[in-house]
């Protein structure tokens, strides 16, 4: 997939979803965007090595502006992995890492001819069903089918936000949806659940940014079990047309293209992604770091309305 390089400030426009300007390069390195909202590759810096103070303020600057960063041919430990995890705050333990005897902080991504599933490969935000869902994850992939394919594509959903009619802006507002870790670990993924259960909390329908301040929609069908308040049919019939017009908007999607010793970083709270698992019987591997967010904040006071829960 080609990529365009930003080289001029791009018109503002006034229809939703309008393009604003966003840098290309930073004090310590230069980026190759993917998508004019969302994506860059990242070229001039070594993951191996500590980051300078600039080099980490440029990052999180990059980061808050394309939401996704493509960093290409590291070489990565997991010492080092966790390492530039931590820059972005305390690292998450992925609720199915709880019975591992190895390191609870990197989930393994792995996927063989053997595999009954591949992880992620539906729409979803990971692992919402917490009551601080992760901040950032940054999955080093190390190993890509030898025929091609296993791309993940992301999806914006500052701008799904901004997409929706103002009518359907104004009525998601209000509303609360449950995100419940039992519906892919269990259901797809027939996992045995800890103790207790798997994480399940309620988050609002559309939320805030908490650094940018922009609106997001915030159910994805991995986690998302249903919308407070309303009948189920009506809960039903509202998150699958959220999900189709997800599924089927090209506009909110890049698309990133791995090789081996890739590492890319995504902004939790500001897109999902699916990984494709288009490469049956050839192999993938990589490991993940995650950390911890916070609450997502609601866009407006959040009202329940009489009904089913």
């Amino acid at each position: 997939m080609a990529m365009t390089e930003v080289t001029d400030t791009p018109t503002r426009r006034t229809h939703p979803g309008a393009v604003s300007a966003r840098p290309a390069s930073y004090q310590s390195f230069t980026v190759q965007t993917l998508t004019p909202h969302l994506g860059a590759e990242v070229q001039g810096l070594d993951l191996s090595v500590p980051l300078t103070d600039q080099q980490q303020a440029d990052v999180h600057a990059a980061f808050g502006d394309w939401g996704v960063l493509v960093f290409r041919d590291q070489v990565l430990d997991r010492d080092t992995h966790k390492a530039f995890g931590r820059h972005f705050g305390e690292l998450h333990v992925h609720p199915m890492n709880f019975a591992r005897k190895q390191d609870p902080e990197l989930l393994i991504v792995k996927t063989t001819a053997d595999s009954p599933y591949t992880a992620g490969d539906a729409w979803h935000a990971d692992v919402t069903c917490d009551a601080n869902p992760p901040y950032a994850s940054a999955l080093y992939i190390t190993e890509t089918p030898e025929c091609g394919g296993g791309d993940t594509l992301y999806a914006d959903m500052a701008l799904a936000y901004q997409l929706l009619s103002p009518t359907m802006q104004v009525f998601l507002e209000g509303l609360t949806a449950i995100h419940d870790g039992a519906k892919p670990y269990v259901g797809a993924y027939k996992s045995t659940p800890p103790e207790g259960g798997y994480p399940r909390n309620e988050h609002p329908v559309i939320a805030i940014h908490p650094v940018t301040g922009e609106k997001l929609l915030y159910v994805n069908s991995g986690f998302t079990s249903h919308i407070v308040g309303l009948h189920r049919w009506e809960s039903k019939a509202l998150l699958d047309s959220l999900y189709s017009f997800i599924a089927t908007t090209p506009r909110l999607l890049a698309r990133v293209e791995w090789q081996p010793n890739t590492l890319t970083l995504w902004d939790n709270r500001r897109v999902q992604h699916h990984a494709v698992w288009d490469y049956y019987p050839y192999e993938r591997y990589g490991e993940r770091v995650s950390t911890l967010g916070s609450q997502p904040p609601a866009g407006v006071d959040a009202q329940r309305p009489a009904g089913e829960i």
